[in-house]
């Protein structure tokens, strides 16, 4: 079996690994890591991500916010394509800021495996959130594991399209997502591509799952997909994580108070 599990993570498409040059320019004879900008993934506790091609973020309803109207701490829980629990996200935020600050707040989310252990560690200063301002945009900082940064998810200024880079740890872009021109996801499903950086090639995507309009309305759980190639780095299947949550935070965020 391990033998098995150990062919299967060599098999794969190296246009999809971060680092890898563009399929229109030809496959490598040989990969040499040393050319790959992204750092060699660092061991985490859990050994679920790097056999996962689908993650499924659910977000819990909390029973007080719909009544009351009010913002509390998010929480997700975070499953395989069978729907399996294999990770769970809390939110950690001061009351102030999720009033005041609403979805721009500044918070950290840690995310625990099944043993209640620290896996990846989020977090989200507090920045800008508009087309019209350039400078001092979205970022998340992925620690994995907790204390050891290993990437950046950055917004990139575009008038049109909410465009961000996935980055290393020395801040060098790996990939890019490009979502929609409108994110409204009130009937259908909302897709952000996740592109190389020359953005030709779409190597996997994140949705947000349409859940129903009377849900969508009057609750702000969401659900998303990862979609990724099985064999990528596990490192950038968390900053994809992270990424997710930020999109819940910037796009999806809502409730009764904000109707």
């Amino acid at each position: 079996m391990a033998s098995k599990d150990a062919q299967n993570q060599r098999r794969g498409l190296p246009g999809f690994l971060p680092g890898a040059p563009d399929p229109d320019q030809g496959l490598p004879a040989s990969s040499n890591p040393g050319n790959q900008a992204w750092q060699p993934s660092l061991p985490l506790p859990s050994s679920f991500l790097p056999t996962l091609d689908l993650i499924i973020i659910h977000q819990q309803v909390e029973l007080l916010g719909m009544i009351l109207g009010t913002e509390t701490s998010n929480k997700y829980e975070i499953k395989n394509s069978l729907g399996q629990r294999i990770y769970f996200a809390v939110e950690e935020s001061i009351c102030f800021n999720r009033t005041f600050c609403s979805t721009l707040r500044s918070c950290t989310l840690r995310i625990t495996d099944y043993s209640g252990q620290e896996v990846i560690t989020v977090n989200r200063p507090l920045r800008c959130n508009s087309c019209w301002c350039p400078c001092y945009l979205q970022e998340l900082e992925i620690q994995a594991p907790p204390g050891t940064i290993v990437g950046y998810i950055t917004q990139k200024w575009d008038p049109f399209l909410p465009k961000f880079a996935i980055q290393n740890a020395n801040k060098e872009d790996i990939l890019k997502i490009v979502g929609p021109c409108v994110t409204c996801g009130c009937f259908g499903d909302v897709d952000f591509e996740v592109k190389t950086i020359n953005e030709k090639l779409t190597i996997g995507k994140i949705s947000k799952y349409w859940s129903g309009f009377v849900n969508d309305v009057f609750t702000n759980a969401d659900n998303f997909g990862i979609h990724v190639p099985a064999d990528l780095d596990v490192t950038v299947k968390a900053a994809m994580i992270g990424a997710c949550f930020l999109f819940d935070f910037m796009f999806f965020e809502h409730s009764l108070a904000g109707l």
